[in-house]
């Protein structure tokens, strides 16, 4: 089983550098690009069953995808981004937005979500899916927030290494499930 996993194209709080969490904004045109050149070369990937986020910026990124692939998405609400709090819509340089991304327990002020909230959903989806879903190539399209947190799922990350992890937009990662012997 491989798991690809894409982060949605640029939106306009991609090119100002702000903090996107549950902001549901739409993608800008060449985030609507980077979508449409990644669908000429998704079908290289074997890809059985796609899930999406259901926010309209990674919808709007699937969209090209699954037509490339005949396919119809899944819409799963823990691929949703990170609640992020008040740092919604801040300077993604700020200060309490970065050491946001270190304290794994506190969650971001006024009624974000901590890391370990984040990584309980995640990774309670990607449980499912590898149980649910075995044998099959996947492909979930979703946020830089939880595109980190599946990448600590496959791979040990220091303290220092996971902040700054992320993906570009409509970066694709893939991961290898081995499969369960019968």
């Amino acid at each position: 089983m491989r798991i690809y996993v894409v982060r949605h194209g640029e939106t306009s709080y991609n090119l100002d550098n702000k903090v996107c969490g549950l902001t549901d904004l739409p993608l800008t045109d060449r985030g609507m690009l980077q979508a449409k050149q990644l669908a000429e070369h998704i079908t290289d990937y074997g890809i059985n069953k796609v899930y999406v986020s259901p926010m309209l910026r990674a919808r709007q990124t699937a969209e090209p995808l699954c037509e490339r692939l005949h396919l119809e998405a899944e819409v799963d609400e823990r691929l949703i981004e990170q609640n992020y709090g008040s740092c919604e819509g801040m300077d993604r340089l700020a200060s309490v937005f970065q050491e946001g991304k270190r304290k794994f327990v506190t969650a971001y002020p006024d009624g974000g979500e901590s890391m370990f909230h984040l990584a309980q959903r995640v990774y309670n989806f990607l449980d499912e899916i590898i149980e649910k879903d075995e044998g099959e190539n996947v492909l979930l399209v979703c946020h830089g927030g939880v595109s980190r947190m599946i990448h600590s799922y496959f791979y040990d990350m220091t303290n220092e290494e996971f902040p700054v992890f992320g993906l570009e937009n409509c970066q694709v990662a893939k991961y290898l499930v081995i499969e369960k012997k019968s």
